[in-house]
């Protein structure tokens, strides 16, 4: 099945009497296939996303996985879903520069977001992981707590990190730039949010940021290497 599987695993905004989906493809030159699954959870309605693209780019068969855990609704999940990879393919740096053009695209895409919400009363938001494949670059970013993992020989590797209010960095980023980090139920910023970094959350924004982490790595065509994308429940 080539030397990439891409397997996402998140729930789509879908009702709790639907059921489980899942599928998958193979690239056009036959490198590397994918898979999704996606299952509701127990409440009626979910806010989450996922995305699996394949895509030409100067000529070059990239893959864009993503899963999107959107809260306070779901329109920022399914923003981010909709725009995030159309802006990163069309960026100009997208091939030669793919980690700057990743970072460049997480902003964008939050600050257009942010622009489209200014009629709205509630604050939606969400956190991030997408895996892009650039020939043999696997490139992971997340912001928030939806998580990345590859699997090689079976060893299981995290690449991703979670972006907590507590972590030492984030919360000395937080109060520098004027907020405040409080315990309740679990650490949150402002006492209100969850997580540090997400795209929307217009209210936090001066706190809760869209720069992506993001890790690099080399896949060999000898190698098999199981990639899993999936939200937090």
């Amino acid at each position: 099945m080539g030397y990439l599987n891409s397997v996402l695993s998140a729930s789509t905004q879908v009702h709790a009497e639907d059921a489980p989906v899942s599928g998958g493809g193979l690239s056009q030159n036959g490198k590397f296939s994918y898979g999704y699954a996606s299952s509701p959870g127990k409440r009626s309605s979910m806010e989450d996303f996922y995305e699996t693209r394949i895509d030409g780019v100067e000529g070059e068969i990239v893959g864009l996985f993503g899963v999107f855990d959107g809260h306070g609704g779901a329109r920022a999940a399914e923003y981010v879903k909709q725009n995030l990879f159309s802006n990163l393919i069309r960026h100009p740096k997208f091939i030669s520069d793919t980690k700057s053009a990743i970072a460049d695209a997480y902003n964008h895409t939050d600050s257009e977001f942010l622009k489209s919400e200014n009629s709205q009363n509630r604050d939606a938001g969400s956190t991030a992981s997408t895996a892009i494949l650039v020939g043999d670059r696997l490139l992971v970013a997340n912001v928030g707590d939806s998580r990345a993992v590859i699997c090689r020989g079976g060893n299981a590797i995290a690449v991703s990190r979670d972006h907590k209010p507590d972590q030492t960095d984030e919360r000395q980023r937080i109060e520098d730039a004027g907020g405040f980090v409080m315990w309740a139920g679990t650490w949150r910023v402002g006492g209100v949010l969850a997580v540090s970094r997400a795209f929307g959350d217009r209210l936090l924004k001066q706190y809760v940021v869209a720069d992506p982490e993001i890790q690099v790595s080399f896949l060999k065509l000898t190698f098999n290497a199981y990639v899993i994308l999936s939200e937090v429940i």
